[in-house]
């Protein structure tokens, strides 16, 4: 087995922190829960490490990496005979990920952390294929993407993820096990797949919504929408809510009640 630790070159080029704890390898792909049927998606392959811990337990793995200097790490696990691993190299969030065969089903990576929110938004939303994620973010993300309304970190990413993933903490993360040391706290996180994503007219609505975050939803949608206040103030209170309420106060359900009487009324996006 290839060693645990980071290559010698700095990952900082990519915003990207090396896992070196070999435990805490192991403990992400007990935590993947993975099997031979198993079509598995990395994104920032790094120095290898967990690749070749996620290509030993699954029975295809795609790892999308955009710095090119760490091909002396990831092309060995790639060339290993009946190794089933695809390596892409290019930016995660521009390749066409529709493309990726076979379909992934699951999704483990210790993520880029200047990418990880809409990373994570667009899986869901292109690859319906994976029912669940375990993956390395920073601790601010994880208590966003679990936060409930009303309080400080609910926003968009918590709506869009929440109305199609159930989101579990599954642990927090020491800054010492990542090389270079990061200067913010981690966590590993665990999503579950329970429906579709929020289709495109949702995802915008909700967008929208959050836009103006000191304002009412109403008038947060007109001024995005250069609309006006009365629709969004009736569908409010056609789902029992103020019509002066803001967004951090709907649940993900309330969204999806909230834009559906809006569209009956001839006022979707």
């Amino acid at each position: 087995m290839r060693g645990a630790g980071p290559p010698a070159r700095s990952p900082r080029r990519f915003g990207q922190n090396f896992l070196a704890d070999p435990n805490l390898l192991d403990a992400i792909v007990r935590e993947a829960a993975l099997n031979p049927e198993d079509v598995v998606l990395e994104v920032g392959g790094g120095g290898g490490a967990l690749t070749e811990r996620l290509a030993s337990a699954a029975g295809w793995l795609h790892v999308i990496e955009i710095d090119e200097r760490l091909r002396d790490e990831l092309e060995p696990l790639a060339d290993e005979p009946g190794g089933g691993v695809n390596l892409v190299w290019g930016d995660a969030m521009k390749v066409d990920l529709t493309r990726l065969a076979p379909a992934p089903t699951k999704m483990v990576a210790n993520l880029p952390y200047s990418i990880a929110t809409p990373l994570l938004i667009r899986t869901i939303a292109e690859l319906p294929s994976v029912e669940s994620w375990v993956v390395m973010v920073q601790r601010e993300i994880a208590d966003r993407l679990r936060s409930q309304p009303g309080t400080r970190e609910y926003g968009s990413p918590s709506v869009l993820v929440q109305l199609a993933c159930e989101v579990t903490m599954l642990r927090t993360v020491d800054p010492a096990v990542f090389v270079p040391r990061p200067r913010v706290e981690s966590a590993l996180v665990g999503l579950r797949r329970k429906s579709d994503a929020a289709g495109d007219d949702l995802a915008a609505l909700v967008r929208l919504a959050f836009a103006h975050r000191r304002k009412s939803l109403a008038r947060s949608l007109e001024l995005g929408r250069a609309g006006s206040l009365e629709p969004a103030r009736i569908a409010l209170k056609s789902i029992g809510k103020p019509p002066d309420a803001r967004a951090e106060t709907l649940s993900p359900q309330d969204f999806e009640a909230f834009a559906k009487v809006l569209a009956e009324h001839g006022d979707s996006l």
